[in-house]
């Protein structure tokens, strides 16, 4: 049996008489991102290659300016400035930092940018990777030490005049956010190209608007949690869920997709930044409905870290359209916020 989530706005704009769907594709941040949008024979309308090009531009920008992976991107230059230095921001960068801080200030910290010297200890940065060989989690008294700097090292954002200051130390992470912002830029491309149907997606976090020529919406089904990597995999699953992706935002966030074991402990690459360890909280997977796909990404990761209860009071509080799914020692435990149940067709 299969579930359907309906938007609760439609627009009335239809396809365009004739439209064919075209397909563009290309590798970003890591991993690979795609286009599907609809063709019509208008006239000025861009070519295959230029649009290729601008979508490809949207995404080197967020690379450019907000990769921890690259020591010259603008982030990476932030991160290994001096000690109460400020540093000028560009746009985007200051946009989706900016958002960054509001969801760690509304989480508790559960979700953090300036944790990325604790992602970085557990191994799931750029360097001193999990799986090289010889890497060991590390001890109670590192994370500690990292736990009492980062309460000394605060960050000082100045949004309107689109600057940061490096405290000394501090390493921001945006990898929890930087794809969703990614689909956003791509999504706000096409609209800038006179293009209102298409579905975006990078690195499985998706957005769309408009829909396909036969007038359907673009349906897309909500991540489930991967068997072969879950303990749980021979266990019942929730039914599947089909969801109309007309001018929404789908991201989601779950344990099962990078982490390491030693012994019998899995450490999931999830730290709550304000204890610095991987959660422990049986949450498989957290997927956030959203208008913009930056904010489905921060949200997913910050439930997440809250886990259930406490994720579902703030999810109810932000008005969200959250499902957790959470290992119960038979299978998965579904819960879906108040405005994700009105989303359901029933």
């Amino acid at each position: 049996m299969r579930r359907v989530l309906l938007p609760q706005h439609i627009s009335d704009q239809a396809a365009p008489p004739g439209a064919a769907i075209r397909d563009l594709r290309g590798l970003s941040m890591g991993t690979s991102w795609s286009v599907r949008l609809l063709e019509s024979a208008m006239p000025g309308r861009a070519g295959s290659a230029d649009l290729q090009q601008g979508l490809q531009q949207q995404l080197d920008l967020v690379v450019a300016q907000m990769s921890h992976w690259n020591d010259e991107s603008d982030l990476g230059r932030f991160n290994r400035a001096g000690p109460g230095s400020w540093h000028s921001l560009p746009a985007a960068f200051c946009e989706v930092l900016g958002f960054a801080m509001h969801v760690s200030q509304a989480s508790g910290g559960a979700y953090d940018p300036c944790a990325g010297a604790l992602v970085n200890l557990w191994g799931f940065g750029p360097r001193h990777r999990y799986d090289e060989p010889g890497f060991l989690p590390p001890k109670d008294d590192s994370v500690a030490l990292l736990l009492a700097q980062g309460q000394r090292r605060r960050l000082e954002l100045d949004l309107p005049a689109r600057r940061a200051r490096q405290p000394g130390g501090l390493q921001l992470d945006l990898s929890a956010i930087a794809k969703g912002y990614g689909v956003d830029r791509l999504a706000r491309y096409l609209d800038s190209q006179g293009i209102h149907h298409y579905l975006v997606e990078v690195g499985g976090e998706l957005r769309g608007a408009g829909s396909k020529p036969d007038g359907q919406p673009w349906w897309v089904m909500l991540e489930q949690v991967d068997g072969a990597a879950d303990s749980a995999d021979h266990a019942q699953h929730p039914a599947e869920m089909l969801l109309a992706l007309h001018g929404l935002s789908v991201a989601t966030s779950g344990d099962y997709r990078r982490f390491f074991k030693d012994g019998t402990v899995r450490f999931s690459h999830t730290i709550d930044p304000r204890n610095g360890m991987p959660i422990a909280n049986q949450l498989a997977s957290v997927t956030v409905v959203h208008e913009q796909c930056m904010a489905a990404d921060a949200w997913s990761t910050a439930l997440t870290v809250l886990g259930v209860e406490a994720g579902m009071v703030l999810a109810e509080e932000q008005g969200l359209a959250v499902r957790f799914l959470q290992r119960d020692g038979h299978g998965y435990h579904e819960t879906l916020s108040s405005h994700m149940l009105a989303m359901l067709d029933e």
